[in-house]
């Protein structure tokens, strides 16, 4: 890793700022073109390395789809690393936040597509991403979505049945109920039910399960899709929080009902086969990418 002198970078506006590090804006002024500068740190608060800051690192060099946000260049700074990335201006996020222009029916299923396309990327790369939402999800001066934000990724070893992953993972809205209910042996399908909540929102203008706590978040969950049935889902009652809440009783909600405004039935099955409770039967992002509402 060369250290290349920051003045090649002409520092601008703080665009943004996570858990991982602060995003400014900058320009490139050997390659006259705009860049986000990533700053993060290498050592975490008990000043061991930042896994968080390796894992983000390793995956945007090892990833290469036009749907994965570009890693530029890495160079050191005071306080650790600075990544520098391709600018984007927007997010989803901001996108579904606008009230000026709204997201039409066609952009919905451009960016879903994107998004799906980039996690059978990843997926076929063997990386769980763990932290999909519309703010990890950017948007290009030329309207390409890309993921973002690889800080909770993690290498997913299917064969390894003894593998255990954390169950702090993903922002609690787009949280699959298999980690709610403590899981540590989870795979990819927790990318596929983010993916599918995220489609909902742009669905819907809001999003589709809304918790302010682990609980409440589940509560919402069953509350929509009602229970969940142990035929479809037995291995339910093996996971470490099933027994420590119990939840009322509830038959769910139609998905007509969820998405009012939505004309066309193929929109609602994409959600309703990414938004499943038994992850085994939650749509891979391949036959996502492949459903008919792309077509």
């Amino acid at each position: 890793m060369e250290d290349y002198a920051p003045s090649r970078y002409k520092m601008q506006d703080k665009i943004g700022e996570g858990v991982h590090g602060c995003v400014f804006k900058a320009i490139d002024l050997q390659r006259n073109m705009e860049v986000a500068i990533k700053k993060v740190a290498l050592k975490n608060k008990f000043g061991n390395i930042s896994l968080n800051t390796l894992r983000e690192i390793k995956t945007l060099q090892l990833c290469n789809s036009e749907y994965i946000l570009n890693i530029l260049e890495i160079y050191p700074d005071l306080t650790g690393l600075s990544l520098v990335l391709e600018y984007m201006p927007d997010t989803l996020y901001s996108r579904l936040k606008s009230e000026m222009n709204p997201l039409s029916r066609q952009q919905v299923r451009k960016y879903s597509l994107m998004m799906f396309k980039g996690m059978a990327y990843l997926h076929e790369a063997g990386i769980m991403h763990r932290d999909i939402k519309p703010a990890n999800l950017l948007i290009s001066q030329t309207d390409v979505l890309k993921i973002a934000d690889f800080g909770l990724a993690r290498l997913y070893f299917p064969d390894e049945e003894a593998r255990l992953y954390s169950p702090q993972v993903s922002t609690r809205w787009y949280r699959a109920p298999e980690i709610l209910w403590g899981s540590q042996k989870y795979g990819t399908a927790v990318d596929l039910w983010a993916c599918g909540n995220v489609l909902a929102e742009m669905l819907r203008g809001v999003p589709l399960f809304a918790g302010t706590t682990d609980i409440e978040q589940l509560a919402i969950i069953i509350r929509t899709l009602g229970s969940p049935r142990l035929n479809e889902w037995p291995e339910l009652t093996a996971l470490p929080d099933y027994s420590k809440i119990r939840f009322p009783n509830s038959v769910g909600i139609h998905w007509d009902n969820l998405f009012p405004s939505c004309t066309h039935a193929v929109e609602i099955d994409l959600v309703s086969n990414l938004v499943v409770y038994n992850p085994k039967n939650r749509l891979k992002a391949t036959e996502a990418v492949e459903h008919s509402y792309f077509n």
